[in-house]
């Protein structure tokens, strides 16, 4: 039976230590069965072309809700889910569920919708001085918590701090690492919350959205592990009953500030470990809608039994990555060979169903509005191959890939793809936590083997890929690639806020992987959300699995 995964999810390194600061670190990583990506700012044209900027099959019109949209205010709806791994605490969080549920509760100085847009939320204005390294945000006058406790910059500052204490082991301090630093962050007034950061960074709004999903604004008082027994927020529900094996219930939270939202009066969620008895229960009518769906699950069902998908592009990705420094891939030609060997288009059909756009061996997803449109599309080419392993001196390659279950059909594929082209791939499947398990400096299986393949969740900006995976001596470089030239280009594409500036060292990041091939990306992936149009009206998917529910209604 099929498992749900639980992402978008995300690997948190204390600084210091460079060891996982999660107690399940595997949890962090995106895998095809999730199928959940971060977000960009910008456009997905072929992805978008095929279907739509978040369209929902089998319920056309849905998707984009003018007040109501025809929907019944008022009532409770039913939504599935299962159980999240990790506790429901929004510092610590980083699995899909866990974090839908805390952004029903807890809101953000900025959310990410499902467009990959920045949309104001408790700030209402940002703005950069100092070259960029200084942030000051704005607050939105009269928001008051659940409890009533107004919130100021004061509280703000404070949400922060926590987030960037190491002792809390907070997922976020990935997102921050390199950018802002304990005590960079200070209130200026009630109403401006000011971050100095440690370098120029053009992206830092999307740091401190929903995209970076940590960042949710609590109490000053607030104190790790509390929140199922106080969860007390700004946002647009109130949590009146959490069970961690069998759901939660909410009501509508009074005092939020969008006034006349949400329209619903309350949401029940019910857990389900198994992703086909959540499908089942979606079929019957026992659940209204799926907080995680699973693609290939849904889609083929959509339009039938009053059953609805929406889609959406995204910018997760599971990477094959391949060691620069250890034989068979010292030599680029022999990276190389393996990335013409792969059927991009199989392998969006295969494994993901089709939900998605094609990657081209870099980091600039489509979905970035820097994305280079000038670079040719890598393809198949089996006469390339044996010309570039002749030119590496190789008569048979042959290497191991490493990866855990959750990869297990993705890496089949990748072996019978490159068996047709000569190439041997023997299979190393191992439990996941030991794939991410050991020492994360000496020989962590996820940073230090050969080759394997590496599911990452999307991120909103290409910065969270680059620097952590590509820069030199990155924290998570498991390739162990050093190119000074990206790490220039890199430095400068975070300094920059001239589009055309951002563009062009977008495209010498681009051309820098594509050629030198430390990592593959066959496929950017998509996200999928599936309802029941004849229950509810207005639920969308998001690329980050991100659950807004402010105007949603029953049908």
């Amino acid at each position: 039976m099929a498992e749900f995964s639980t992402n978008p999810i995300d690997i948190s390194v204390n600084p210091t230590t460079r060891a996982p600061t999660t107690e399940h670190p595997v949890r962090a990583l995106l895998t095809r069965r999730g199928l959940f990506a971060g977000a960009g700012a910008g456009g997905l044209a072929a992805f978008l072309a095929a279907c739509g900027s978040s369209t929902s099959d089998g319920d056309p019109g849905t998707a984009a809700t003018s007040g109501t949209g025809g929907g019944k205010r008022g009532g409770v709806i039913t939504l599935g889910a299962p159980p999240p791994p990790t506790a429901l605490d929004p510092v610590t969080m980083y699995d899909g569920t866990a974090i839908a549920l805390v952004q029903l509760v807890a809101d953000y100085l900025i959310w990410l919708d499902p467009d990959f847009r920045l949309q104001p939320r408790l700030a209402t204005a940002w703005a950069s001085s100092d070259g960029g390294r200084t942030w000051s945000f704005t607050l939105r006058k009269g928001v008051v918590f659940s409890d009533g406790t107004p919130l100021d910059a004061a509280t703000v500052k404070a949400s922060f701090d926590r987030l960037l204490d190491p002792a809390n082991k907070s997922s976020a301090l990935s997102a921050f690492d390199t950018v802002l630093k304990a005590g960079g962050v200070s209130a200026s007034g009630a109403n401006t919350v000011v971050f100095r950061l440690e370098r120029p960074f053009s992206d830092f709004p999307y740091l401190v959205s929903a995209g970076n999903y940590n960042s949710a604004v609590l109490k000053a008082d607030y104190k790790v592990g509390t929140f199922p027994q106080k969860p007390i927020g700004t946002g647009p529900f109130l949590l009146t009953s959490y069970n961690v094996g069998t759901g939660a219930s909410f009501t509508r939270n009074p005092k939020y500030w969008d006034a006349g939202k949400p329209y619903l009066e309350g949401v029940k969620v019910t857990f389900r470990k198994d992703a086909q008895a959540d499908l089942l229960a979606l079929q019957s009518g026992a659940i209204d809608g799926q907080i995680l769906s699973q693609a290939d699950l849904v889609i083929p069902l959509a339009g039938s039994n009053s059953i609805a998908v929406d889609k959406v592009g995204g910018t997760g990705v599971t990477v094959l990555t391949l060691r620069v420094d250890k034989p068979p891939f010292t030599r680029k030609e022999v990276r190389q060979a393996v990335a013409y060997a792969l059927d991009r288009p199989g392998v969006l059909t295969s494994v993901y169903n089709g939900i998605g756009v094609l990657g081209n061996d870099h980091l600039i997803a489509p979905a970035f509005p820097a994305a280079p449109t000038d670079l040719p599309q890598r393809a198949k080419d089996a006469a390339k191959v044996t010309s570039l392993l002749s030119a590496a001196g190789i008569d048979h390659l042959r290497f191991t890939l490493s990866f855990d279950v959750p990869n297990k059909s993705y890496a089949l594929v990748i072996q019978d793809q490159l068996k047709r082209v000569g190439i041997t791939v023997d299979l190393d499947q191992q439990p996941s936590d030991k794939f991410y398990g050991g020492n994360q400096d000496t020989d962590t299986p996820w940073l230090f083997t050969t080759a394997n393949l590496v599911g990452w969740a999307g991120r909103p900006t290409p910065s969270q890929f680059i620097i952590p995976m590509v820069k030199s001596h990155g924290v998570w470089n498991g390739s162990k690639y050093a190119n000074p030239a990206l790490d220039a280009a890199a430095n400068a594409y975070d300094a920059a806020t001239d589009p055309a500036e951002r563009k062009k060292q977008a495209g010498i990041i681009a051309r820098a992987l594509n050629e030198d091939v430390p990592i593959i990306v066959n496929v950017w992936n998509g996200a999928a959300r599936a309802y029941r149009s004849d229950r509810i009206k207005g639920l969308r998917s998001h690329p980050s699995g991100f659950l807004d529910l402010t105007t949603v209604t029953r049908a």
